[in-house]
């Protein structure tokens, strides 16, 4: 969690930044010949950051170490339940959503190959609303939400043992457009 609430003050910090020195006033020419020396655009993209000051989605979502980078939660054989460590993570992206309603996620349940089919379907549901519930708690819009449901169908790790199950039983979430 602390690591969260850094990176979200530094960002803070930043935009904060970008504004005030946006607001300078700058002679057109000297702007346009740094623009063209840099070969920026309108815009600061740099730090994610648009026109009028907001962060951009599409660059945190793309930070591989930022509070966004963790996108799939595993699970114990036949649970449900999310550790301290996947709260922690999914309150970010429970901020972010609430921060920006026009972005949605797809949450993927997954399950080993142990259980019928039926079964691991039923439970890769259970797992993929356990994190949209959970995501709704901590202020995500449900209509940014969609629950799937693969089961056993879609397994990272084509193995019969433990360490083939182990990555197996997950949930994903998949930003739409990212």
């Amino acid at each position: 969690m602390e690591k969260v609430v850094k990176w979200f003050v530094l960002t803070l910090a930043a935009v904060t930044l970008i504004a005030c020195a946006s607001g300078a006033k700058k002679d057109e020419s000297a702007e346009s010949a740094e623009q063209a020396s840099s070969g920026e655009e309108t815009g600061d993209t740099r730090y994610g950051v648009d026109d009028a000051g907001k962060i951009d989605a599409k660059t945190l979502l793309s930070d591989t170490t930022g509070p966004l980078s963790r996108r799939v939660f595993y699970f114990e054989f036949d649970r449900t339940d999310l550790s301290e460590e996947d709260r922690q993570a999914l309150r970010a992206h429970a901020e972010f959503l609430a921060q920006n309603p026009d972005i949605s996620v797809v949450i993927e349940g997954h399950a080993d190959e142990r259980g019928t089919r039926e079964y691991n379907m039923a439970l890769g549901e259970r797992r993929a609303k356990a994190i949209s519930q959970l995501l709704v708690l901590q202020g995500a819009s449900k209509d940014q939400i969609q629950e799937i449901s693969f089961g056993e169908e879609r397994p990272v790790a084509l193995g019969h043992d433990e360490s083939a199950w182990k990555v197996n039983r997950r949930a994903e979430l998949l930003y739409s457009g990212y």
